[in-house]
């Protein structure tokens, strides 16, 4: 009987459910949304209730797409949004309170008051000091809901990721467990001794207790039925942050391979294998992952809004009917139109990590139109991209020749041309978009024996684009997004 890898990538927008067959072909997809709370402070948060429920829900779903029998699934691997954070009872389960998002900016005032300690934060983690780490929305947590707090005094809180939660909730052991990705993205995982650090988690007011326990990505985090859907259960055993995951679907595992990963906000990757690179230029040193008892680091630049700026050029202004719209826009705008758009809705992320630089638009002449605004909105994505790739290949001292490329939007031809006259190497696109899904199902494969990593990728085919811009249009283009950027941060 056939078996498959089932993988579950619980993103931003929504969940996605993924089936992998033994040779690591993408079988069949299901999907579900769920809603984005968002109050008039700009608080981002998620229904966690209603995110277990859709997981259940796409499993199921992409079971019948497939037309398999459940009991041909073989194992269980988990992508997730990270730095995100949820609170729950370890007695039973319930959630406290909603899910805070990794792009709400509400612990801004916890992290002021760590102001003296940034330094020490960043020696320890790789991190710099920001909202944007699940770290300070753990403290916010318990400074703001006296039943955490509660729980807490008891040791029953539960205080971790996406990928923690789902664990505990679908496994039959009500495991509380994490990955070595997951951990070193919280701010409170050193990422030196590869422990929960003692003196960080005091620093924050978050107990120990409350965290989960770290294991390597392709452990066996717990079994589960899928809430009595699977015959007998299956072995949970591949557990990633979905950037990492992407970048083991994108089989980066040399230092110096890069892949960035176009979502709501993107992530861009180095391996740099076992060595931790420390940045001098705004970026993040992380785990990559643990596997096969060796754990390896990546430098990191992350993005508040990427492919959501398309989103809010489709729902919020109304200047397009549908995604592919903005290709068609971007390709019929003047080419000589200087308009720039530097998304900064809640701050900038990296390499500037300013929390209050707000949006701006500029270069706006009488003769930009809607196709202008569009194609600055488009730009501004393989602008940010850029921005991180070059330092990135300045702090590890390495050549980069490649960037490897997913997400939704690179199914964009204009944004990957300019991406790619913009940083200035090839463009390579995989024909598996959801590279976050394929790497969990990888790890997931790996560990239960049936994917072999000499050959799961075998059949992996890409696209590629290469420069085609003059040095002289290419520095003239890039200068004036870096006076723009500079606007934005004259706040």
């Amino acid at each position: 009987m056939e078996q498959f890898i089932l993988s579950v990538d619980q993103s931003t927008q929504g969940t996605k459910a993924m089936l992998f067959d033994a040779a690591g072909r993408l079988t069949a997809r299901a999907d579900r949304p769920h809603r984005q709370y968002i109050n008039e402070k700009g608080w981002v948060s998620h229904d966690l209730e209603e995110i277990y429920a859709n997981v259940l829900v796409v499993c199921r779903e992409v079971a019948e797409k497939a037309g398999i029998d459940p009991a041909q699934i073989a194992a269980m691997g988990i992508s997730n949004q990270r730095e995100t954070v949820a609170a729950w009872d370890r007695a039973d389960g319930t959630p406290v309170g909603q899910a805070i998002v990794w792009q709400c900016a509400r612990a801004k005032e916890i992290c002021d008051t760590l102001a003296s300690h940034a330094e020490a934060v960043r020696e320890k983690t790789g991190l710099p000091l920001s909202p944007y780490f699940s770290a300070s929305k753990m403290a916010w947590i318990l400074q703001n809901h006296p039943e955490a707090a509660a729980l807490a005094a008891k040791e029953r809180l539960a205080l971790g990721t996406i990928d923690s939660y789902l664990v505990s909730r679908l496994s039959e052991e009500r495991s509380f467990k994490t990955d070595y990705s997951n951990a070193s993205r919280t701010q409170l995982f050193n990422i030196r001794t590869l422990q929960w650090d003692d003196e960080l988690c005091t620093l924050y007011g978050v107990p120990r207790h409350c965290l989960a326990e770290v294991c390597m990505s392709d452990s066996l985090f717990g079994t589960t039925t899928l809430s009595g859907f699977l015959p007998k259960a299956i072995p949970i055993c591949g557990v990633l942050g979905d950037s990492h995951a992407a970048l083991l679907g994108q089989n980066c595992i040399k230092p110096g391979q890069t892949k960035a990963t176009y979502g709501t906000g993107s992530s861009v990757m180095m391996q740099t294998g076992e060595k931790l690179v420390t940045s001098r230029n705004g970026l993040a040193t992380s785990l990559a992952w643990g596997l096969n008892g060796k754990v390896e680091y990546v430098l990191e630049g992350n993005l508040n809004y990427t492919g959501a700026v398309i989103t809010w050029l489709k729902k919020d202004v109304a200047l397009l009917a549908g995604d592919a719209e903005s290709e068609t826009l971007a390709r019929s705008a003047n080419p000589a139109d200087k308009t720039y758009f530097v998304p900064a809705f809640t701050g900038l992320g990296a390499p500037y990590w300013d929390s209050e630089a707000t949006g701006l638009l500029t270069g706006i002449t009488r003769t930009t139109g809607r196709a202008e605004i569009v194609k600055a909105g488009v730009e501004c994505i393989a602008y940010q991209i850029t921005d991180l790739v070059l330092r990135m290949a300045q702090d590890a001292g390495l050549a980069l020749a490649e960037l490897r490329v997913d997400g939704g939007p690179t199914a964009n031809g204009y944004l990957m041309q300019f991406q790619s006259d913009m940083a200035g190497v090839e463009v390579s696109v995989p024909d598996i978009q959801e590279l976050s899904g394929f790497g969990a199902a990888c790890a997931a494969g790996f560990a239960s024996g049936l994917y072999n990593p000499g050959t799961v990728y075998d059949g992996m085919q890409r696209r590629s684009y290469t420069p085609k811009m003059t040095p002289q249009e290419h520095d003239a283009r890039y200068a004036g997004w870096q006076k723009a950027v500079l606007q934005a941060l004259l706040h």
